[in-house]
């Protein structure tokens, strides 16, 4: 009797340990809520440059609240000629210990990395690396629109635009 009394409390500790809480973060929730911008599904075409000069391509982005509001599920997609030249998955959070946003990208070839972001007036920053940042922002059109740079000696210089609508 005293085994089968060690074993039943065993289980429920463990089952208790692990159990989720499934109480929404409101912080996380209301910093998150300041990308609702972001949202929705979105077509349009941008530019990059290149080893050989600018490029164009067509993009689609499908953009996704998700884990009650406290996570954006970001999926882009990019072709020109017929062919996908970008096809990626993000999970964008907001880390209130550390006091920052991360941006957590996927792709097909298993390689997959986080980075830092920050909001700073209505525009998302992301910065895959210390001199390159894409900045992500709803024009006075309504519009996606992100823009990629990168430092040189202290300077920005554009070597990405893309802008896109909103699919209704």
């Amino acid at each position: 009797m005293r085994t089968t009394l060690t074993i039943i409390l065993a289980l429920l500790v463990t089952i208790t340990s692990f159990a989720q809480n499934s109480k929404t973060d409101s912080i996380s929730k209301a910093k998150i809520k300041t990308l609702d911008f972001m949202v929705g599904n979105w077509k349009g075409t941008g530019w990059i440059m290149g080893r050989d000069g600018k490029s164009e391509f067509a993009q689609t982005e499908k953009i996704e609240f998700k884990l009650d509001s406290t996570a954006i599920l970001i999926e882009g997609k990019g072709t020109s000629n017929g062919k996908v030249i970008h096809n990626a998955l993000a999970v964008l959070t907001y880390n209130k210990e550390a006091d920052h946003f991360s941006f957590r990208s996927y792709l097909p070839s298993g390689m997959n990395a986080e980075f830092k972001a920050e909001v700073i007036d209505d525009k998302l920053y992301w910065y895959p690396n210390e001199n390159v940042r894409y900045i992500i922002w709803q024009n006075d059109a309504g519009q996606w629109y992100e823009r990629g740079e990168f430092n040189k000696n202290e300077n920005w210089s554009q070597f990405f635009e893309m802008t896109l609508d909103k699919e209704m």
